[in-house]
This record gives C-alpha cells, sequence and structure tokens, in this order.
C-alpha cells in the first residue's frame, strides 16, 4: 500500500483537471460588434457577448480613443448615450462619435455588476473624420476593472474556448521533458558504471517519452488549426518539435537494428545524450532567438504574461503533476517488462 498513494493521487490529480479543464466556463467577454467602421455622428453599434448579462443588469458602455498628438499621448473617452439590450448576449448601443480624435481605432469598454469589466481591443475603426485633440473634453470616467460574479477560464479574442486546450497541450511537453532527462541521466550512468539496469530505464524513459511528445504534436495541431487556420505552420518551434520527434524515433530505430546487447547498449547511450543536446537547441535555444507565432517563444509573449489567472492555475499545474506522475507510472511499468523480456531471453 506504501507505493500506492501516489499512483492514486495521479489518478485523482487527473481526474480532477479533466473536470475542471471541460466543465468550468469562460469568462463573460465581448465577442465582436456588428460592424467594424463606423463615422462621425450618432452611430448604433450592435454589440455581441459570450456569456454576459446585458439583459439582466444595468450596462455601461464606453470607447476609448488613443494616441499621440504633437508628441502628447491622449486619451479621450466616449461613453454610450443609450443602451438597448436584446437578450443577455446582444445589445444596440448609441455612440456620439466627435469629428475629429487622436486615433482611427478604438477600444470597447464595458462594465457590468455581473460580468465585471468586459474588453474587446480594436473593436471599431473611424472612417471621415479628422487626426488630432478632441474639440470636446473626455468623459470623465474611470474603469474599475470589475471582476466577474462567477470563476472562469480568461477570455482571449484568438483562443477563445481553446484555452482549456492549455490543461492538456502543455502538460504533455513537460512530461516529455521530464522522461527525457530521466533518460539522458540513466545513459550517462550507463557509459559510467556499465549497468545494464541504467540502459533499460534510459530506454524505457525514451519509450513513454515519444508518446507524450506525440500526443504533444497531436494537441498542438488541434491549436494550430483553430487558433492559426491551418494544422500546421511554417514556425520555428512547431518543426523543432517534429525534428526532436524524429530524433527520438531514430533512438528507438537504432535500438532495433543492432543484435549486440552491450553495442547496443553503448550506441544507444551515445546517441540519446545527442538526442538530449538537440532537443535543448531545437525546443528551448533557437525559438527563442527566432520569429515565432507560439507563446512564448520569439517576440510572442507567454501564457503566463497575459492569461494564466489564479483560475487556470487551479486546474493547469494539478494537470501537470497528474501526467508526470502517470509518466512516471508507465515508465516504471515498461521498465518492469523489459527486464522480464531479458530475463526470459537469458533463460532460453
Amino acid at each position: 500500500m506504501k507505493s500506492l498513494w501516489w499512483k492514486f493521487l495521479a489518478l485523482a490529480t487527473l481526474v480532477y483537471a479533466a473536470v475542471r479543464s471541460l466543465l468550468t466556463p469562460l469568462n463573460p467577454c465581448i465577442l465582436d460588434v456588428g460592424t467594424g467602421t463606423i463615422f462621425p455622428g450618432d452611430q448604433v453599434v450592435d454589440v455581441i457577448g459570450y456569456r454576459t448579462h446585458f439583459q439582466d443588469t444595468s450596462v455601461q458602455f464606453m470607447l476609448l480613443a488613443s494616441g499621440v498628438v504633437e508628441g502628447d499621448t491622449v486619451e479621450h473617452w466616449l461613453v454610450s448615450r443609450e443602451v438597448t439590450a436584446t437578450d443577455r448576449d446582444h445589445a444596440q448601443v448609441t455612440f456620439t462619435i466627435p469629428q475629429q480624435l487622436p486615433d482611427t481605432v478604438l477600444d470597447l469598454y464595458a462594465n457590468t455588476d455581473v460580468d465585471g469589466t468586459l474588453y474587446l481591443p480594436n473593436a471599431l475603426r473611424l472612417e471621415n473624420f479628422t487626426a488630432g485633440k478632441p474639440l470636446a473634453a473626455s468623459a470623465e470616467i474611470q474603469v474599475e476593472r470589475n471582476e466577474p460574479a462567477e470563476l472562469g477560464f480568461p477570455f482571449q479574442v484568438v483562443l477563445f474556448e481553446t484555452i482549456r486546450n492549455l490543461c492538456w497541450h502543455v502538460p504533455m511537453w513537460f512530461t516529455m521533458f521530464l522522461l527525457m532527462i530521466i533518460a539522458v541521466v540513466n545513459s550517462i550512468q550507463y557509459l559510467i558504471g556499465g549497468k545494464v539496469n541504467n540502459d533499460l530505464r534510459a530506454k524505457g524513459a525514451v519509450d513513454v517519452g515519444l508518446m507524450f511528445c506525440l500526443l504533444g504534436l497531436i494537441t498542438g495541431s488541434f491549436w494550430a488549426r483553430f487558433t492559426w487556420g491551418d494544422w500546421w505552420v511554417d514556425d520555428p518551434q512547431l518543426n523543432g518539435a517534429m525534428v526532436t520527434f524524429m530524433i527520438y524515433v531514430a533512438y528507438a530505430v537504432l535500438r532495433a537494428s543492432i543484435d549486440d546487447p552491450d553495442k547496443r547498449a553503448r550506441i544507444a547511450a551515445v546517441y540519446n545524450i545527442f538526442a538530449f543536446a538537440m532537443l535543448v537547441v531545437l525546443l528551448m535555444v533557437l525559438p527563442r532567438f527566432t520569429e515565432s507565432l507560439h507563446p512564448g517563444k520569439g517576440s510572442s509573449p507567454a501564457f503566463s504574461q497575459y492569461d494564466l489567472d489564479d483560475t487556470l492555475r487551479w486546474v493547469f499545474y494539478p494537470a501537470v503533476i497528474g501526467w508526470m506522475l502517470v509518466s512516471v507510472w508507465l515508465y516504471n511499468l515498461n521498465v518492469r517488462l523489459d527486464r522480464v523480456r531479458l530475463t526470459i531471453e537469458e533463460r532460453s
């Protein structure tokens, strides 16, 4: 029973993370506006929300135009003149747009008691206006950044509901890294001490690590299809991940092509050290010095910098821990199975 507690913990953590990642709702948000272009004068904007409560509570809509005019940063707020909510997620909002504003692009805000503060950047674009300081004074308002009444995952325009994949895709790669570290450590130990057990452990870690690498590629491909519009894009992080997968597949092929156990173990150990060095270069070094769409690589911000809030952390980190514990479980089973096979071969 002493060796079982962490296995129960692994399963319980995974079940918790899976249920929470699938059932936790997304925070209310503004999805879109009916038109992307407006003109000076009275303009009616159709605001489309998601999980909002426009009809159930008082809501104040605001537009923000900000830009640099004559060397000064100018912010001009416009408050909605009239709001007509047709249902919870749709509202017709009337704004009076002045002839002169500091920028052509307007951000849309909404403050409600239930949904908190909602924000849609670059919501509207102005046509037929004069750039410059507004002739009228800006509305004296303050966006209070209210929190939604219910806890939910953060909303990102590009990710939308696929933000849940963070709790699946990223833990796959964290787990793969853990297993490949176990593998390279055992390969080094084999070259130092020549113990067969280290060779079996290195092989077992790579086998399970390849499975998680493949799962990471699959979940990443689905994510790319939704966010980037294609199953695979020419991106250094994605290409590096695929090359890394092929390098470790070659490790498995190399082992299968050598019959002599001692020679196989030595060559596989040396190759495994090379493979891990390439993994670090392809997944951690090169993508940081090249332009990449992938979060946390190149000039793209990492998730923790813009949308890994406390609600998501309580699901993401348990998912990482759960998958790592399960991977160690599978790794131990794989090593035990290889030991049994080796024993049978020696006796036959």
